[in-house]
């Protein structure tokens, strides 16, 4: 009997042994720049990670900063299991440089960070006045499945503000403004209770009718911004749940536009510590001469917008976040949204929004930001002037990265 408890444990420990054995690790240092004559507040830090050749697939990473865990994530973009991106953020001085002790392994680690992001989807079941998670949905493109998903699409939310991606032809991403810095959407739902408001919880700030709210990306016929429609297939979901970031996609196949016939995907990227969205848009084959366009709502009742004429427009108005008149009181937001100058083909102003169209001829890809305020955030903006001023200075900041630099993989 002690024979075969002495070639058991001897089996068992071979086989950890090997186990152990295959554990793959490389270690690489990552020198991080920041080249703008001002600091720089969770500044996102991206490595792709099919650059470093790993030689295995990378299952976990820890960043260090000196002794300092720093918190990061692992994110598979296209979906294919294995990891794509290491991201995590870093405040820098004017002219500052850290370096950064990076560990891959090919073991997965049950490690988790605070979160300082949130994302969600769900599915209502009006049978039981219940929800369900779920990461992803498609829908053939003549489904309206908008008041069975919660809330109305894919929800991203940092500490500062939440957004929402509307799932059906518009596509328009609309926003949840707060009061105080923190994460709340998960409690709330995108529809605080008036309990919760009473505890001082945001709510939705914006209504955006046909508009392009913030940033939404759209089609153009020459005098209006037009929705994503028709198409043969729409689908939503959630790429990371963070904690460092959140990223949703909205996908469309077949989409009939400008006598072409259009597959696409749109990519929404929201960091910790960050008001802004980023947004991408992916195409399966090269852009001809399709022009789409983007930009910011003329927001009920107002007079205040702004131009740089070089991809940079903004607005600031008031009006009902919602049809309720009654319980609901008017919101006044600030919207902005800054596109890279050689996308640029035109400045335009239809009924319902301030634009730019774009297009990117022989591209497979088109990328900007768009960013809001709500008067209601004891830490954001007041006035226009005061927005308007910080969009300045947000389209200066993102001209200007930080510069990653692999300086030792071993």
């Amino acid at each position: 009997m002690k024979k075969n408890i002495f070639i058991i444990a001897l089996l068992t420990g071979c086989c950890s042994l090997s186990a152990w054995a295959q554990k793959q690790e490389k270690t690489i240092t990552v020198e991080v720049n920041n080249n703008w004559n001002r600091a720089k507040t969770d500044e996102p830090v991206v490595i792709n990670l099919h650059d470093l050749h790993t030689g295995f697939k990378v299952k976990s990473a820890v960043v260090m900063e000196g002794s300092t865990e720093i918190p990061s994530q692992l994110d598979d973009l296209n979906r294919d299991r294995k990891m794509d991106e290491l991201a995590f953020v870093t405040s820098l001085p004017a002219h500052g440089r850290k370096s950064f002790q990076v560990t891959l392994s090919s073991e997965k680690s049950t490690k988790t960070y605070p979160a300082r992001v949130y994302a969600e989807m769900f599915i209502a079941d009006p049978r039981k006045g219940k929800h369900q998670s779920v990461q992803a949905i498609t829908v053939p493109g003549t489904s309206n499945i908008y008041s069975m998903v919660r809330p109305h699409g894919p929800v991203l939310e940092s500490e500062l503000v939440g957004y929402r991606l509307y799932f059906n032809e518009k596509q328009t991403p609309d926003i949840y403004g707060k009061f105080n810095k923190g994460l709340e959407i998960k409690e709330s739902q995108f529809y605080p209770t008036d309990e919760q408001l009473a505890r001082g919880f945001g709510d939705d700030v914006l209504r955006v009718f046909d508009s392009c709210g913030p940033g939404a990306f759209k089609g153009w016929d020459g005098k209006k911004a037009t929705h994503i429609t028709p198409v043969d297939t729409r689908t939503e979901r959630i790429i990371s749940y963070g904690p460092v970031r959140v990223i949703a996609e909205i996908e469309v196949t077949g989409w009939k536009y400008q006598n072409a016939e259009l597959d696409m995907m749109t990519r929404y990227t929201l960091y910790a510590g960050h008001r802004d969205l980023r947004i991408e848009a992916f195409f399966d084959e090269p852009i001809k001469n399709e022009v789409f366009c983007t930009g910011v709502q003329d927001i009920v009742g107002t007079a205040e917008s702004y131009s740089d004429h070089k991809g940079l427009v903004g607005s600031w108005g008031t009006d009902w976040p919602v049809n309720d008149t009654v319980k609901y009181a008017k919101e006044t937001v600030g919207l902005g949204t800054c596109i890279p100058q050689r996308y640029v083909k035109s400045e335009e102003k239809d009924k319902d929004n301030y634009l730019y169209t774009i297009t990117s001829p022989g591209s497979k890809y088109l990328q900007y930001h768009t960013t809001f305020t709500s008067m209601k955030e004891t830490f954001g903006y007041k006035t226009s002037e005061a927005w308007f001023a910080y969009l300045r200075e947000w389209k200066e900041e993102l001209a200007h990265p930080v510069t990653v630099k692999i300086k030792d993989i071993h």
